[in-house]
């Protein structure tokens, strides 16, 4: 049985296809078939993060609309084994998605796939609601400041009346807290809230903090999903959550600011 995981927030410019693109590689790194699809037709960007552009064919819109299928528009990873995605079209806009066709193309994924990860569109427009509708689990992926915590906050209402499960009156869609762009240093400075405040705020399970890194641009630049990059924090603290989402306990890292040795603070270093 498939599990159905929306990759979701109420603000732009979050994290949430870097966020996309790196559970989806984890869960197929750890032997997880999983597809990822992009739900933000007419903006897309998925194929970019993935290193994939050039292979785009047919997409998303075209399986919905019987114009190509599922083999057809399906683009198999080439550096993780297990790992498919599913384009978003470019050329159409967002009422190209309806719910019957989003429900078939899901379907028929789950009869293949461990795990479908949908890539929201940000905001609470038609996409975004195709996105959530049939998820099992939300990741909502916010930043420590204000405006985009209100705005997550805002989502979680929505799946918590808006989504399949709550129309059927089924078990709840399970919502786990992702916190990126994360600073220690700018938090002591009152700069942006804390881990506990954001916590407090939005009242869900942490699954993980990403912190601000340099590294995380550079795979984006590079077409390469940041837990690839071994040597970086925000790799690791990508493989951190995808531990936490298949229920491992593991510690939260990079919360705190990082002591410097004697030698690092006679260099500045």
């Amino acid at each position: 049985m498939a599990k159905i995981i929306v990759i979701t927030s109420g603000k732009g410019g979050v994290g949430k296809t870097t966020t996309s693109a790196a559970i989806s590689t984890g869960l197929a790194k750890r032997g997880y078939k999983t597809v990822v699809i992009d739900f933000d037709v007419g903006l897309r960007n998925l194929d970019l993060i993935m290193g994939c552009e050039r292979r785009v064919v047919y997409d998303f819109v075209n399986v919905i609309k019987e114009e190509a299928n599922l083999n057809q528009a399906l683009i198999k990873d080439k550096r993780v084994d297990n790992l498919y995605i599913l384009p978003a079209s470019q050329t159409r806009d967002k009422d190209a998605l309806d719910l019957e066709g989003v429900k078939k193309v899901i379907d028929d994924l789950a009869k293949d796939f461990a795990y479908i990860i949908c890539d929201s569109p940000a905001g609470i427009e038609k996409g975004a609601m195709m996105a959530m509708y049939f998820a099992d689990e939300a990741i909502v992926v916010t930043n420590p400041e204000v405006s985009s915590v209100r705005d997550s906050d805002r989502v979680l209402g929505i799946l918590a009346s808006k989504t399949q499960r709550a129309e059927e009156n089924q078990e709840p869609v399970k919502e786990s807290l992702l916190l990126t762009r994360y600073s220690p240093e700018r938090v002591e400075k009152g700069e942006m809230l804390s881990v506990d405040d954001v916590k407090e705020i939005l009242a869900i399970p942490l699954l993980g903090v990403i912190p601000e890194s340099q590294s995380v641009l550079n795979a984006s630049n590079s077409g390469q999903p940041v837990i690839l990059d071994e040597e970086s924090d925000a790799g690791n603290a990508y493989e951190d959550a995808v531990a936490r989402l298949l229920g491992e306990e593991v510690p939260h890292r990079f919360l705190d600011i990082e002591k410097k040795g004697f030698f690092g603070r006679l260099f500045g270093g």
